[in-house]
C-alpha cells in the first residue's frame, strides 16, 4: 500500500542567513548566531517584516495521491513545483488509501469529522475494485496505441503522484500556517506536519516564530 512521504533533499541558509538579511539594512553583518538574534527574528516575524525570512531555502521531494498534490498546488508564490508526468511515464500507478475512512460532516467547510464510519472494509472493497477497472481501462488504452497523456484520463485521484517541492522559508511557512489548521484535510495535514517537522531542524529558531499552529 502506498503512503505518503516527505523527504527533505536540500536547503540554503541558516537563522544566522535570516538575521543577517535584515541587519544589512544597517550595513552590519555577523559569523555567529548568538541570542540577540532569536530576538530579531522573534521581533521580524511577529511584526510581518517577511522578507528576511526569504533568503532562507528548502527543497522537499514529496510522495502523495493526486488529491493532496492538487491542494498544495494551490500554493505558489515563493515556491516552484516539478512533478513526475504522465504524459512519459505510463508504468502501472500506485493508489493510496487511508488508514480509516471518515465520516461526512455536516458543515461543507470542514469536509469530514475524526470519526470513522462503521463500514470501513466494504469502503476498501468499493475503492479497490474501482481502482481495479481503471488500471484495466488504462492499460487497454496504451495496448490499443492511445497516447500516455490521454489514457492518463481514466485514472483516479487515489493515484500517487511525486513532485520536487522548493521555495523560501517564509512561503513555506505560509503553506504550513493554513494546512495545519484543524479544518485541513487530514492527508494535506499530514504532509504539512512533515515539512514543518523538517523546517523545524533546520530553521529551529525562525520556525519557532513563524508558525502559529
Amino acid at each position: 500500500m502506498a503512503v505518503i512521504h516527505v523527504n527533505r533533499m536540500d536547503s540554503m541558509g541558516s537563522d544566522l542567513t535570516v538575521a543577517n538579511a535584515a541587519r544589512v539594512s544597517f550595513a552590519k553583518h555577523k559569523e555567529e548566531l548568538d541570542e540577540g538574534d532569536e530576538k530579531l527574528i522573534k521581533y521580524l516575524a511577529t511584526h510581518g517584516h517577511w522578507s528576511p525570512f526569504s533568503h532562507a531555502f528548502i527543497q522537499f521531494k514529496i510522495d502523495a495521491p493526486i488529491f493532496v498534490a492538487r491542494q498544495l498546488q494551490k500554493h505558489q508564490v515563493g515556491l516552484a513545483w516539478n512533478e513526475v508526468s504522465r504524459r512519459y511515464v505510463d508504468s502501472t500507478p500506485e493508489f493510496y488509501t487511508p488508514t480509516k475512512w471518515r465520516r461526512r460532516a455536516k458543515d461543507k467547510k470542514q469536509g469530514s469529522l475524526s470519526e470513522p464510519i462503521a463500514s470501513q472494509g466494504i469502503a476498501g472493497a468499493i475503492k479497490k475494485e474501482a481502482e481495479i477497472v481503471c488500471v484495466n481501462a488504462y492499460k487497454a488504452l496504451l495496448r490499443k496505441d492511445v497516447c500516455p497523456e490521454e489514457a492518463r484520463m481514466v485514472l483516479p485521484q487515489s493515484m500517487m503522484t511525486s513532485w520536487y517541492w522548493s521555495g523560501s522559508l517564509y512561503a513555506f511557512s505560509r503553506v504550513c500556517n493554513l494546512r495545519l489548521k484543524g479544518d485541513a484535510q487530514a492527508e494535506t495535514r499530514e504532509v504539512a506536519e512533515r515539512i514543518s517537522d523538517h523546517c523545524s531542524v533546520t530553521f529551529p529558531i525562525s520556525w519557532k516564530y513563524l508558525t502559529k499552529c
